[in-house]
């Protein structure tokens, strides 16, 4: 489907920056934008909390006004303007997504370390977690259970354990989703 009249209308108006131009096209596109976040985040395994959802709509939104709607230059008509915003939004929400993963691993990595104390405890009840873990892992097939180890335990990404399982990427998700709800089953007989 190509671009429809409607959209050709929008799109030349927000060009030349007419009067509520902009508002028509956000009050358009908002709710398209608003799906792509929520359906990205959930296939990255994520929970967005409302405040990170409108953080991630407003930066699909700056990104196409940024450099005079530089984005909006580029679109060539060859699809719907939703189809091109959808792949656009999509692709900012990604980079978001690994932005936000980098800058949490690098402040991880800048704390200090904990007071021997707590660390002690800390350790203590991380070997615990661990213990119980892998007594419950034994209620999975052993596939399963390590494509939970390499996730939770070793803090794999779905690429990662995919390369490592020499398995399709797309197939983790789904096989650590059967591997959680066995574990879910068995902790509760």
């Amino acid at each position: 489907m190509g671009l429809s009249e409607i959209d050709r209308n929008l799109l030349e108006r927000c060009l030349l920056r007419k009067p509520r131009a902009w508002e028509d096209f956000v009050d358009r596109f908002m709710g398209l934008v608003v799906h792509v976040v929520n359906h990205t985040a959930q296939a990255k395994n994520l929970r967005l909390a409302v405040e990170d959802r409108d953080d991630f709509c407003a930066d699909v939104f700056v990104s196409v006004v940024r450099d005079d709607f530089a984005l909006l230059r580029k679109f060539r008509g060859n699809s719907s303007l939703a189809t091109y915003l959808a792949v656009v939004a999509r692709r900012i929400v990604v980079k978001g997504i690994l932005a936000r993963a980098t800058s949490t691993k690098a402040h991880a990595a800048i704390e200090p370390p904990p007071l021997p104390h707590r660390g002690a405890a800390e350790s203590e009840r991380r070997i615990d977690d661990r213990e119980e873990i892998e007594r419950l892992l034994v209620a999975l097939e052993e596939s399963e259970a390590e494509i939970v180890r390499l996730y939770h335990l070793e803090g794999l990404s779905y690429r990662e354990i995919s390369v490592r399982l020499g398995m399709p990427e797309n197939s983790v998700g789904p096989a650590l989703s059967r591997a959680r709800r066995k574990l879910r089953q068995a902790e509760v007989s």
